[in-house]
């Protein structure tokens, strides 16, 4: 067992309008609202004392600014790996308005048409687990909801589709560890204290 296994915590970007009315915000560069915008501040003092190794951002604006807004954008980088699910044709749309032409269309079972399913979803997160699994160390991703569902899935070697079982709300807090040497949620969809 390693002395120096990674510890990744996860923090979904604060509200944005879409995110409020259900609609799949993928490469959209949605702003927050003023209402994400005080969820990332509160994440950030849920946050409070503890330092990362290595801190990485979703490249869209929403995780950019949550990061910042939680004290956290200093040093940060970005990276492709963590940009939300591409919903191709269904991008902007709610599920509710899928159901209208697919009405047993499931995101995590059928993906989007002119996007990605699942698997790929999976397969763009696997390298990033795997450099925080070999560096060790602490480690803070700040992206999407449905992407970090991914990671988390991914993270304890569930297939990618399985992480339709894990919630994750606006600016909720997520903590990826170790239970005796193997891979283990430790917190999920925290909006408290960590402490």
């Amino acid at each position: 067992m390693s002395t120096n296994e990674a510890t990744v915590v996860l923090l979904r970007h604060g509200e944005t309008e879409w995110s409020l009315n259900g609609r799949h915000t993928g490469a959209s560069d949605i702003d927050l609202t003023e209402n994400g915008r005080d969820q990332a501040r509160e994440a950030g003092k849920r946050l409070a004392g503890l330092a990362f190794d290595h801190v990485l951002t979703s490249p869209l604006r929403r995780a950019r600014d949550t990061c910042e807004l939680a004290g956290y954008g200093a040093g940060a980088k970005t990276t492709e790996e963590l940009t939300e699910w591409n919903y191709g044709e269904y991008e902007g749309i709610t599920t509710a308005e899928i159901h209208q032409s697919r009405p047993d269309w499931w995101l995590f079972s059928d993906g989007c048409p002119g996007g990605e399913s699942a698997a790929e979803v999976g397969d763009r997160v696997d390298p990033l687990i795997e450099r925080a699994r070999e560096a060790g160390g602490s480690w803070l991703f700040v992206a999407h909801g449905h992407v970090l569902r991914v990671v988390g899935a991914r993270w304890v070697g569930l297939p990618a589709h399985e992480a339709s079982a894990l919630l994750l709300g606006t600016a909720a807090v997520c903590v990826l560890g170790h239970e005796h040497g193997r891979p283990a949620l430790k917190h999920w969809n925290e909006t408290g204290s960590l402490s």
